[in-house]
């Protein structure tokens, strides 16, 4: 299927590797022209030259904290026609909640929440005078099931589905749309290197270690497996197509079935 990419210019923030790099892959494959982004220039000179070589396609770059203003105003300064934008820059950590301190949940809001609502803000004017633009935030199922061994993390990608939301309702009736992706358990680069150790600590395969995890922590994953980064990126590729022009203000689940509701 041709999602009529060619050419359109896409940011994804946080993609030198995960999700980020999954999806920044998935839209170069389409022919976007694919800013990628990470906090060094060594990271985003390396995913760069992956992409290209896996695509063909060729791609940009921007080495810099996307959670800080000046960074995020300075990118949109290079690149000031952004048509598409995913922000996938975010951070988690596992911290029981009386241990977890304002700085921590300051530190988690400003790189989860405020990256994606000042980037959307960048690259909104642009969108709005082509009458087109995509603008994707990757939330996550812990979002609506709150995961008690962080809850600040939870509480953030929340926020993401509020801030998604209102914001496809401030621009209801143009050719500009905004939606929520919402990935559950996913085997990127940090969870495979956590999932790795922890089965090494107990002994086991990365396999037993699957089951047993989908068995007892995620036990109402339908997949019962981790998805892979490109599974989450395809669905990202399709809403960042003209193809998705009716699919706007939703938070739609690449979640395995953990959420258990048919909504």
């Amino acid at each position: 299927m041709d999602l009529q990419l060619k050419d359109r210019l896409a940011l994804v923030s946080g993609s030198t590797a995960g999700i980020g790099h999954a999806i920044a892959t998935a839209l170069a494959r389409e022919g976007a022209r694919v800013i990628v982004n990470g906090r060094t220039q060594a990271a985003v000179d390396a995913a760069v030259a992956a992409i290209e070589k896996c695509t063909g396609t060729a791609a940009l770059g921007f080495a810099g904290d996307l959670a800080t203003a000046a960074a995020a105003a300075e990118l949109v300064k290079q690149h000031p026609d952004i048509q598409i934008l995913v922000n996938n820059l975010g951070i988690y950590e596992a911290r029981a909640f009386e241990e977890i301190s304002d700085a921590d949940w300051l530190r988690l809001f400003n790189v989860n929440v405020m990256s994606g609502v000042r980037l959307a803000r960048l690259c909104l004017p642009a969108m709005k005078r082509a009458n087109w633009g995509r603008i994707i935030f990757i939330s996550s199922e812990s979002g609506v099931q709150i995961p008690v061994e962080m809850i600040h993390y939870g509480v953030t990608k929340t926020a993401q589905l509020a801030v998604s939301r209102g914001l496809a309702e401030s621009v209801a009736g143009t050719g500009i749309t905004v939606n929520c992706v919402l990935p559950g358990p996913t085997r990127s680069r940090g969870v495979g290197d956590f999932v790795d150790a922890l089965a090494k600590e107990r002994g086991k395969t990365f396999s037993e270690f699957e089951q047993e995890f989908f068995e007892k922590v995620r036990p109402t994953s339908l997949i019962k497996r981790f998805a892979t980064t490109e599974e989450v990126a395809s669905l990202v590729a399709y809403l960042a197509s003209p193809l998705a022009s009716a699919t706007t203000g939703a938070a739609l689940r690449v979640d395995g079935g953990v959420v258990k509701s048919a909504f």
